[in-house]
């Protein structure tokens, strides 16, 4: 399928500091596809040239086909939500719906309405008094409501309670599977990213240094939980790719990058169990050897 987000060669610099490295991305149509890197990788730097607000020093950034930057018909499908959303302070929430009905011809009140059943309902307190948790709902019924092609979040979730959060998600993918809508989320929580995404991106010091589906990328390193009757036998570690071993009483952990299930079972174990790994394992060993920052973003 052809992307409908194209990243091709995108350099950006502030002085002497290059933000963005010759960077690529493509993301496909109805997709959630998580952009993860620790702070100062250049995740917001990107998003802020997705959404039209930067433009490259190098390279081209198409959405749809079209290029971003200036483009006012484009921005019309599409919206951001960042960590620090901006609203007019002495705005309610009712003005700002308001406001936003007149700058998108998208606006649909049914939608507004009907995501006041799940999100803030509360239309008359001043924004800027709300806690962050209720400005972050106010964000996402403002901008659902706006009926977005693409969605770009920029650590969405922060400042909102679980309940709240798995809300927010089960929202995000029902317009994903009934609109086809296009999310990029950009965070720096694993975690969060799993529960959500289908692809993902990992981009380190302006760098894409991966991009794959979800199911991909856990597919290359697995772990297995082994004992034997006797020693370990060394020639094991010989015919797989051992990226960590470790032992608890009598029972090993292997984490091997790749296959294994055959060369293990040669050697006999007493016990054998494969076990899933979460997407912050699989990072961890997948890119350690990187030296990627990975103190940042295990959270």
């Amino acid at each position: 399928m052809k992307a409908l987000i194209k990243v091709n060669g995108v350099t950006k610099k502030f002085g002497s500091f290059k933000a963005l490295d010759e960077i690529n991305m493509n993301v496909k149509k109805g997709s959630i596809y998580g952009l993860v890197g620790a702070n100062g990788a250049g995740k917001t730097t990107l998003i802020n040239h997705l959404t039209g607000a930067l433009k490259p020093d190098k390279g081209e950034i198409y959405i749809n086909g079209e290029e971003v930057f200036e483009n006012k018909e484009l921005k019309q499908k599409v919206l951001s939500i960042a960590d620090d959303w901006y609203f007019y302070g002495s705005y309610s929430l009712k003005e700002m719906a308001a406001f936003y009905e007149n700058m998108y011809k998208s606006f649909s009140r049914e939608r507004y309405e009907k995501l006041g059943e799940k999100l803030i309902s509360d239309e008359k307190t001043q924004l800027r008094r709300l806690s962050k948790g209720m400005k972050k709902q106010a964000a996402f019924r403002l901008v659902l409501s706006c009926m977005p092609e693409v969605l770009i979040l920029d650590e969405p979730l922060d400042g909102l309670d679980p309940v709240m959060r798995k809300q927010i998600l089960n929202v995000i993918i029902n317009d994903v599977a009934e609109r086809q809508m296009t999310v990029l989320v950009s965070s720096h929580n694993l975690r969060e990213l799993e529960d959500i995404c289908d692809h993902v991106g990992i981009i380190h010091k302006g760098k894409m240094i991966m991009e794959k589906p979800l199911y991909d990328l856990k597919g290359t390193v697995h772990k297995y939980q082994l004992a034997f009757d006797g020693e370990f036998p060394a020639a094991l570690e010989e015919k797989t790719n051992v990226l960590h071993k470790s032992k608890l009483g009598s029972v090993y952990t292997l984490i091997v990058k790749g296959e294994a299930d055959d060369e293990i079972k040669a050697f006999s174990p007493s016990v054998f169990d494969k076990v899933s790994l979460t997407l912050e394992e699989v990072f961890i060993y997948e890119l350690g050897g990187l030296g990627y920052e990975f103190t940042d973003i295990l959270v």
